[in-house]
C-alpha cells in the first residue's frame, strides 16, 4: 500500500495517513488557511526585511547603529569633561564622528568665508584670507591645544575674531576636532613666520 494514500476515515469522519508514529496517526487534511498565510506573509516579510537591509542598505546594520549609539555616549563622555591642555583628548574627538560633525557645522557657518570649505585657505584660492588648515605648517601652532588657543583668542592682526566667547568651550573645541580630523596623530608640524 501507498504510504502516502489516506486509511479510512476515522469515528470524526476525516481520513487518516497510513503512517503511525509513537502510536499517533495523523490527519489527511489541507492546512487552514490563517497557517498558510501566516507562513506566505513570513516569507514575504523576509524577503523584503532582505532586500532593504541586505541589498539595498537603505536601514543601516546592527553593527552600524551600535557604532553611532557609543560615539554619541563618548561624545557626551567627552563633552562633560573637556580639558584644552589635553592633545589627547582633542585626537579622540576627532575621531569620533559626533564631535567631527558638529564642528564641521560650526566651520560651514563661521570659517569658510576665510579658509574654503576644502580647509585650504590661500593655497586653494590666493584671495582667501585664511590659511590653509590641511597641510602641516601651522602660523601659530600646530598642536592640538595651540590650535584651540588660536580659535579662543583670535588673530586680531589678520582679521580672526576670538570665537570662544561667541561659540563657547564645547562648540570651540568641536571645530579642533573637525579640523584635527584632517591630519593625523604625530606628523610632523612645522611652525612658519606669519607674513
Amino acid at each position: 500500500m501507498n504510504p502516502s494514500s489516506p486509511q479510512q476515515p476515522d469515528e470524526t469522519g476525516i481520513p487518516l495517513r497510513n503512517h503511525t508514529y509513537d502510536g499517533i496517526q495523523e490527519y489527511d487534511q489541507r492546512l487552514p488557511n490563517w497557517w498558510l498565510y501566516t507562513l506566505y506573509g513570513a516569507i514575504v516579510f523576509w524577503v523584503v526585511y532582505w532586500f532593504v537591509y541586505m541589498i539595498a542598505g537603505l536601514v543601516p546594520s546592527d553593527g552600524e547603529q551600535v557604532d553611532a549609539e557609543m560615539a554619541k555616549i563618548a561624545a557626551v563622555k567627552m563633552a562633560g569633561s573637556i580639558d584644552v591642555t589635553n592633545d589627547q583628548l582633542f585626537w579622540d574627538m576627532s575621531r569620533n564622528p559626533v564631535f567631527v560633525e558638529a564642528g564641521n557645522k560650526s566651520y560651514q557657518s563661521l570659517c569658510m568665508p576665510c579658509h574654503l570649505p576644502s580647509l585650504r585657505g590661500k593655497s586653494e584660492n590666493p584671495s582667501a584670507v585664511g590659511p590653509d588648515l590641511t597641510d602641516t605648517a601651522w602660523i601659530h601652532g600646530g598642536t592640538p591645544k595651540e590650535i584651540y588657543v588660536t580659535l579662543k583668542n583670535g588673530v586680531l592682526t589678520k582679521g580672526m575674531p576670538a570665537w570662544e566667547p561667541v561659540l563657547g568651550q564645547k562648540k570651540t573645541a568641536e571645530v579642533v576636532a573637525y579640523v584635527l580630523s584632517h591630519h593625523q596623530p604625530g606628523e610632523p608640524i612645522t611652525v612658519e613666520v606669519a607674513k
